[in-house]
């Protein structure tokens, strides 16, 4: 049987769409987080940060997504402009919990503001059952592909 060369698979693979829809989530996010003098990778420390303080680079590396190495230069990036304090030393281990300073506080209210009216341009068009709807099913695949 021949395949027609009209259809395409792409446009009906989940994945493939996730993909097409995170590549432009961040290059909108990039838009409105430019201006501030932040990244993607940045804004995404400082949030966790925000919500719990104390995170070692390894924790926020995981949760940004991006290598410890990388981490470990967005929180140098961070320090640098006085958004993030960590200790030069530690009693034990190796470990140096990090926190926002008053100013990454202001920096990351801002920058969320802007995130959020990308991702509410995202979600427009889909009322508030269509967007649990969507939460439940994306938390769904994570459960399946983490296990």
């Amino acid at each position: 049987m021949k395949q027609d060369p009209s259809a395409n698979p792409l446009d009906q693979a989940i994945g493939y769409r996730l993909k097409q829809v995170e590549a432009l989530l961040r290059v909108s996010m990039d838009e409105v987080l430019r201006p501030m003098g932040l990244t993607v990778s940045q804004y995404a420390c400082l949030e966790l940060i925000a919500q719990k303080s104390g995170l070692s680079n390894a924790d926020l590396a995981r949760d940004a997504f991006v290598s410890r190495q990388s981490m470990n230069l967005v929180l140098r990036g961070l320090q640098k402009r006085g958004l993030v304090r960590r200790p030069s030393t530690v009693e034990s281990g190796r470990s140096r919990p990090t926190c926002l300073t008053s100013a990454g506080e202001e920096m990351v209210q801002r920058a969320g503001v802007a995130v959020a009216e990308v991702e509410e341009r995202m979600a427009r068009g889909l009322d508030e059952g269509q967007r649990q709807m969507l939460l439940a099913g994306l938390s769904r695949c994570m459960e399946n592909l983490g296990d």
